[in-house]
This record gives C-alpha cells, sequence and structure tokens, in this order.
C-alpha cells in the first residue's frame, strides 16, 4: 500500500509539474509573439521615418544646387515643397564640403499634412549625386509628427555607370513615439534609384528601391533581425512607403510587414507565422 501510494504521490507530481512547464511555455510563447509583433510595427515607423529624410535629403540637395547631375539653379525644381515652411542654412554657398541646417522651427507643417519640427544636420563632402560622396545627417530636438528621431545617419553614393546609388547606414538610431516609448535600430540599407534619373530637377517622378538589413531592439534589450524580402518602394509623391516585405525574425517566430502594392497610403500589415495580418497605419 505504501508502494501505491509513493506512485500516486509521484504521479501527480509529474502532473502539476507538466501544467506548470506547460503554463509557462504558454507564457513564453505569448510574450515572444506579442515582443515580436510589437517590434516588427516599431521597424516598420523606423523605415518609413528614413525614407522621409530620402526625401528631405533630395529636395534640400536639388533646391540648393548641391545635388549634382546637371542640377542648376536656373533650371525649375519641381518637388514636394516639404521646405516649403523650414529654413535652410549653407555654408559655404560655394564649394565642398558644406554644412546644412534644415530648421522646421517649433511646428512645420508641409503640403501633405506632415508635421515635422526641430533640426536636420547634414555634412556633405560632395555633390550628393557624384559617386563617393558622403552625406551625414543628425538631428536636434527633431520630430516627425511627434515622433523624435535621434542617431546618425550616413549616405555614401555608390553610382556607378547607368546606375544612381547609396548605401546608407544607421548608427545608434532611436525613436520616441508620441506616447513615451522608445526603441533602438541600427543597420544598413542599399538605395538604388529606379525612376527620374533623366529629370534631374523634377524630384515628383523620382522612385527609389530599398534592399538590406536591421536590428530593432526595444526599452527592456529584446532584440529582433530585420531582413528585407521583397525590395521596398519609396516613390516621392507618397508620403510613405509603398511597396515591399520585411521579415522580423524572432527566437521562434516570425513577423511579415508588407507595405502594400505601390498604392500611396498609411497602410501596412504585419502577420505573425504565416497567420492572418493585422493591420496598422504608418506615422
Amino acid at each position: 500500500m505504501k508502494t501505491k501510494n509513493l506512485l500516486i504521490a509521484f504521479a501527480v507530481t509529474l502532473l502539476a509539474i507538466g501544467f506548470t512547464a506547460c503554463k509557462k511555455d504558454n507564457t513564453q510563447t505569448t510574450s515572444e509573439l506579442e515582443t515580436t509583433f510589437e517590434l516588427a510595427g516599431d521597424q516598420a515607423v523606423s523605415d518609413n521615418l528614413t525614407e522621409d529624410d530620402n526625401d528631405i535629403l533630395n529636395e534640400t540637395a536639388v533646391s540648393n544646387n548641391f545635388a549634382g547631375s546637371r542640377s542648376t539653379t536656373s533650371q525649375a525644381v519641381q518637388s514636394m515643397n516639404i521646405l516649403s515652411c523650414a529654413t535652410v542654412t549653407v555654408t559655404p554657398l560655394q564649394g565642398f564640403p558644406k554644412q546644412i541646417v534644415i530648421d522646421f522651427g517649433t511646428g512645420c507643417t508641409s503640403s501633405n499634412g506632415t508635421t515635422r519640427k526641430g533640426k536636420i544636420k547634414i555634412s556633405i563632402t560632395d555633390s550628393l549625386r557624384k559617386s563617393g560622396s558622403v552625406a551625414v545627417l543628425t538631428y536636434d530636438a527633431y520630430y516627425v509628427n511627434n515622433f523624435k528621431k535621434e542617431g546618425t545617419v550616413t549616405w555614401t553614393n555608390t553610382s556607378t555607370v547607368g546606375t544612381r546609388s547609396w548605401e546608407r547606414k544607421c548608427e545608434n538610431g532611436k525613436i520616441t513615439s508620441p506616447d513615451g516609448r522608445f526603441w533602438l535600430h541600427s543597420g544598413v540599407k542599399q538605395i538604388t534609384q529606379t525612376a527620374g534619373v533623366s529629370t534631374p530637377t523634377n524630384l515628383l517622378d523620382d522612385v527609389f528601391s530599398i534592399r538590406g538589413n536591421h536590428t530593432v531592439t526595444n526599452a527592456a534589450g529584446k532584440t529582433r533581425t530585420a531582413t528585407i524580402l521583397e525590395p521596398l518602394e519609396k516613390k516621392t509623391i507618397c508620403e510613405n512607403i509603398d511597396k515591399g516585405q520585411v521579415k522580423i525574425q524572432g527566437p521562434n517566430h516570425y513577423a511579415i510587414i508588407d507595405f502594400g502594392d505601390g498604392t500611396c497610403d498609411r497602410i501596412a500589415t504585419i502577420s505573425i507565422d504565416g497567420q492572418a495580418p493585422r493591420t496598422i497605419l504608418l506615422r
């Protein structure tokens, strides 16, 4: 009888341990999934804000005659007028290197409805479109639609004959959302201009293709790796990335960010492990 009781007690103990372990595993799985989904959304915002920098850098360069590629101040610039309510200072006006300060003041809303404030500072070694030139962007109390952007972004022109391209390296990137939550991001992207090369002062027909990898880390130190599966597309006439897919890899689960079919809108979706996607809004 004693042996029987011991066996029963042992079985009950095993069941209890199994139940506890299962509950713990489920909790850990749920936590990982939530973290992966959250960081996927954060990476989507990071990518989108970085492409906003691309629009600003190109418009500033063309409007202030340091883009190169046959750009002259006598040609009419066609753009999204992002700088219409900003103050741009270029020093020196002639020659390189140049220091540029783009000051959006305490609040400046462009024609597409995006509100920016604070300053972007640019240091550039030569014309933006000249192979080998390097432009370094930093931020001074800079916000886009109340998302604060920090870090250093370095653009290195990697163009070859017949192709206009850049390597873009983000270091110490940090985004703080309007509710105070923040995340870190860093990585290297390859940018190729796929349309608009032959019309150097018309930015409205420019289209860019983006490839590469990133890491994104939340305030608790949880990190995910972001890999572009299908090249991201950013048209200058679109406020947001309009096409492409990014995979966010977690320890045991993954997310796919889908930026859409090329339509200009604020919509992207996130799918976990191939399940039905959930919609998120960019910016």
